[in-house]
C-alpha cells in the first residue's frame, strides 16, 4: 500500500514537471514570435528602384504613390538605378510643406542596388498622403508621393 502511494506521488509529480516544462515551452515560443513580429513592423520598405528621379521639390502625380505604415523606426530606402553611394538626406512633408520626419544616411551599393538605410518615426502623423523627398547634398530634393496609413 505504501508502495502504491509512493508511485502515485511519484507520477503526480512527474506529470506536474511535464505540464510546467510544456507551459514553460510554449510561453517562450509565444514571447520570441510577438518580439520577431514587432521588429518586423518596426522596419519599413521604401523601393525606389523603378521611380524616375524627380528634380523637382513637387512629386510626380502620375507616379503611384508609395505605401508606408507609420509605426516604423527604421526606413530602409532602395534608391533609384544608378544612384550613388554617400551620405543623403530624407525628409517626409506634408503637401503644405511642413516636416514630419528630417533625417539622413549614408548609401551603400550592393549587387547592383544602392539602398539607404534611416531612422526615425511618424507615428503620430496623421494617415495621408505626404511627399518622401530624397537628396544627396549639395543637390536638389526629389520627391516621390508618399501615403502614410
Amino acid at each position: 500500500m505504501r508502495k502504491i502511494r509512493e508511485v502515485q506521488r511519484n507520477r503526480t509529480l512527474l506529470a506536474i514537471a511535464a505540464s510546467i516544462l510544456v507551459a514553460v515551452g510554449i510561453a517562450s515560443w509565444v514571447l520570441i514570435r510577438r518580439h520577431n513580429e514587432s521588429l518586423v513592423a518596426q522596419t519599413a520598405v521604401a523601393d525606389l528602384r523603378n521611380h524616375s528621379v524627380s528634380r523637382s521639390p513637387e512629386p510626380n502625380p502620375k507616379e503611384k504613390p508609395l505605401e508606408l505604415r507609420r509605426s516604423f523606426s527604421q526606413l530602409n530606402i532602395y534608391l533609384p538605378l544608378g544612384s550613388p553611394e554617400g551620405a543623403y538626406e530624407v525628409r517626409i512633408v506634408t503637401a503644405s510643406g511642413d516636416s514630419l520626419l528630417n533625417t539622413g544616411g549614408l548609401a551603400r551599393l550592393n549587387e547592383g542596388v544602392t539602398s539607404l538605410q534611416v531612422r526615425g518615426d511618424v507615428i503620430f502623423a496623421r494617415p495621408g498622403p505626404y511627399s518622401l523627398q530624397i537628396r544627396k547634398p549639395p543637390s536638389e530634393w526629389s520627391s516621390y508621393p508618399l501615403v502614410l496609413r
